[in-house]
């Protein structure tokens, strides 16, 4: 049955529909997996493991009268540290919220739940979601599938972990600047990261609500699919008959080339290459918006956070990871004004996004233009964690900034992913790109 650990979750769910696999079975399978794994402590906050079995024992009744919900009953999957899940702790990778147990389930998980989901458990993240690098000595750091000595990228760490190590068919993440593409990228998954809008986010623990988004981190663009129908109770999207003949996409050239290393440009350049081979116009330019709305990200992500967070930030500062710590004060020093002047240019420049990239199916760019970094080096020197966590996120924050959605694609290049960009809400379309473009990558 230890096959089953590193198969699609839709894969999984075809054959618990055909009666080939059990959903009781799965789940305990996972289950022991994660018991035995070395570093599921590492990955996992917490175990719910009498839910999970009770989610799975329904499953199974519903598979053997007919009444399956979704294509996904019965499948099991884990969840980041900042979704509430009723009666457990969500303490969002922070010690200012150790002991936090929320009195319900967050909306996107009782969705899911609805959909027939089995909750696996709550995954190990970066503190209050406000790193790319997944390193947290606050808690736990997880290991890079690729790299053991290195960050697994943040700050859906665990949840990307989780399902790269074969703990859960898939993780559910978050995404505010990057935290469900940078760890997919990192851990050669599939990530989506959504609208921000597009799912509701009551119950999830914020760090910026204007950008704040969720998302799945998973094996293949069709379980993004599945799992995003899941997370907001709709129908999946049709990837049927997906092609890349005549489709036309945008490589950008400028800053989202800027600082790439050898590893990420090598994997960019094989997977561009094949897009074009399997019939898809792949043309190369700027879009002057983008470097004009990156120079913004001081002024809207930071101010945003800390005004969440000060208070309790403030009350106890000596329980945060310094480096994350200081990131959050770096938004004190932003007056108000600065911060909805920016907030009124970005919309100008979203709106000029959009009529320059109009003719273009999708927008590309390298998913992450570093290899994940050496854990102890970054946890060692505060000035190689703030440099490297910048180049982290800067091309996935094109997305969050430009109000895109966004899907990265493992390359073939360990540790390295190709991200397609599309307009806000048309994940549908996007995912059906996405899942032309996988078969040409694979």
């Amino acid at each position: 049955m230890d096959e089953w650990l590193w198969m699609s979750a839709g894969d999984l769910g075809r054959g618990i529909g055909a009666g080939e696999i059990d959903p009781v079975a799965l789940t305990e399978c996972y289950l022991d997996a994660i018991a035995r794994h070395p570093n599921a402590s590492r990955i996992y906050a917490r175990i719910t493991r009498d839910r999970a079995l009770r989610e799975a024992e329904a499953a199974a009744r519903r598979a053997e009268l007919g009444l399956r919900r979704s294509l996904l009953d019965g499948v099991p999957v884990s969840w980041k540290d900042l979704f509430d899940t009723s009666g457990v702790a969500t303490e969002a990778g922070s010690a200012l919220l150790k002991g936090r147990v929320p009195a319900a389930d967050a909306e996107v998980l009782a969705n899911a739940t609805a959909a027939g989901l089995v909750c696996l458990g709550k995954t190990h993240m970066t503190e209050l979601a406000f790193s790319g690098l997944g390193l947290n000595p606050s808690t736990e750091t997880p290991p890079c599938v690729n790299d053991a000595d290195a960050v697994p990228g943040g700050s859906s760490s665990g949840a990307a972990t989780s399902v790269a190590f074969g703990l859960a068919a898939a993780g559910i993440g978050s995404d505010t600047g990057g935290s469900v593409r940078v760890p997919s990228a990192w851990n050669d998954l599939v990530g989506l990261k959504t609208t921000a809008g597009r799912l509701p986010l009551r119950g999830v623990v914020p760090l910026c609500a204007r950008f704040d988004t969720v998302g799945p981190l998973c094996r293949t663009v069709e379980d993004a699919a599945l799992l995003l129908a899941a997370l907001e109770g709709g129908k999946p999207a049709d990837l049927q008959g997906a092609t890349l003949t005549g489709r036309r996409f945008l490589a950008l050239t400028t800053v989202a080339l800027d600082e790439i290393r050898e590893a990420p440009a090598r994997g960019y350049a094989q997977a561009v290459a094949r897009l074009r081979a399997a019939g898809a116009t792949v043309e190369e330019g700027p879009v002057a918006e983008v470097e004009e709305a990156l120079a913004l990200s001081g002024l809207l992500f930071a101010p945003e956070a800390y005004g969440t967070w000060k208070t309790e930030i403030e009350a106890a500062p000596e329980r945060m990871y310094g480096p994350v710590r200081e990131r959050f004060r770096g938004g004190a020093e932003i007056a108000a004004a600065d911060y909805v002047a920016a907030w009124h240019q970005l919309e100008q420049l979203r709106a000029a996004f959009q009529a320059a990239t109009a003719g273009y199916d999708a927008v590309l760019a390298p998913s992450v233009p570093i290899l994940p970094p050496n854990a102890a080096a970054v946890a060692q020197d505060e000035a190689l964690f703030v440099s490297e966590n910048l180049l982290t996120l800067r091309n996935t924050r094109i997305g969050n900034l430009m109000g895109l959605c966004a899907l990265t694609l493992p390359t073939g290049v360990p540790s390295t992913g190709i991200m397609l960009m599309a307009p806000a809400m048309a994940e549908e379309r996007l995912l059906r790109i996405g899942a032309a473009a996988e078969r040409a990558l694979s």
